[in-house]
């Protein structure tokens, strides 16, 4: 056995006995490293007549090659090892009891708006969305609002760059919708044919600088438009109520409009209802503000008020959920805790 094949079997039988591959980088160090045995004997081919270094260089490269077989082979072993050792480790046992996850579920104001749509849809109401950031124009004049009316002011509105407002009620939906169905069928009004009834429901989070045990900076909003040739406050009473005995399963539910002021109704009525038992049996509680769609309303929707009448509404599916669950505190939806939400799971 010559010199270069003694060295290869050093190599080999050092790269074997190491555990760790520090320790097998350390090895490769002596043999292939920049002092290495290899190496040393590489530049001392300088010294040799081109001849000697051609077959010299020849055995050198080959117990090269050797000693990185060798070495890569180990490396391959020692990883091997550790992935086992890691699989060990990690090892489960299939017949122990599995671990229970609890799931999740809709947040209680959720659950609300999901019933407020599946009932609202029930009675032939679309449901429409619309943007959160708001124009003027849309929030306030279209609806019929005075430019100093007290809801303009920052007390009550959140106002951002560029002249926009995050929407203080979903009613800017109501025109919006309003807007692109008397675009749809323009020819037919024009013509004085009959143009579908626009019923449409609005819900979504509004916003209005306020915060206590009955009021949040954000909260949820529902608004209701009905608009046709021959729609009454009767047709509104009827809805409503209708509405009202399904979403809190009550037949005996009592309901009371009280005349009101909003800019964009006239005449305008808040909504009360009273449960026949329970805690809150005997009070009247306010529900809702509703109304016939003021003229410039409807003008502003691109319809003759001569022609075209309808109602409105808007309701607080948060309070609707605070009287469903007996919850006192609105602030406790908004909290996260857990153990509170849990609870409508």
């Amino acid at each position: 056995m010559n010199e270069l094949d003694s060295l290869v079997k050093q190599a080999q039988e050092l790269f074997a006995a190491c555990t760790t591959p520090v320790e097998l980088e350390n090895a490769k160090a002596q043999y292939l490293g920049k002092a290495g045995h290899l190496t040393e004997r590489m530049k001392g081919l300088a010294k040799l007549d081109i001849e000697a270094k051609k077959s010299q260089g020849a055995l050198i490269n080959a117990a090269k090659q050797a000693i990185e077989a060798a070495l890569n082979h180990c490396r391959e072993q020692l990883a091997l090892a550790e992935l086992n050792a890691l699989l060990k480790a990690e090892t489960y046992d299939v017949t122990l009891p599995g671990s229970l996850h609890s799931q999740g579920g809709l947040h209680p104001v959720s659950l609300s708006l999901e019933r407020i749509e599946q009932i609202f849809n029930s009675m032939g109401f679309e449901v429409a969305q619309g943007p959160e950031i708001e124009t003027d124009w849309f929030n306030f004049t279209a609806l019929n609002t005075p430019e100093d009316h007290p809801a303009r002011s920052m007390h009550d509105t959140f106002y951002v760059e560029g002249g926009y407002l995050l929407r203080t009620h979903t009613s800017p939906m109501q025109i919006r919708y309003a807007m692109a169905h008397v675009q749809k069928y323009q020819a037919r009004i024009d013509a004085g044919q009959a143009m579908p009834e626009i019923r449409v429901i609005a819900p979504g989070r509004t916003y209005r600088v306020d915060s206590d045990a009955t009021h949040s900076p954000m909260f949820h909003q529902c608004e209701g438009l009905w608009i046709g040739e021959n729609i009454s406050f009767k047709d509104l009473k009827v809805v409503f109520t209708d509405f009202c005995k399904t979403f809190f399963e009550n037949e005996d539910l009592v309901l009371r409009f009280r005349p009101s002021f909003f800019p964009f109704t006239e005449p305008g009525a808040e909504i009360d209802i009273q449960f026949p038992s329970g805690p809150l049996a005997g009070r009247w509680l306010e529900v809702a503000g509703s109304g016939q769609v003021h003229p410039n309303v409807v003008r502003n929707m691109g319809l003759d008020p001569e022609r075209f009448i309808g109602f409105a509404f808007g309701m607080g599916p948060d309070r609707l959920t605070m009287l469903r669950y007996g919850v006192n505190d609105l602030r406790l939806f908004f909290d996260g805790d857990i153990r509170f939400l849990s609870q409508f799971q």
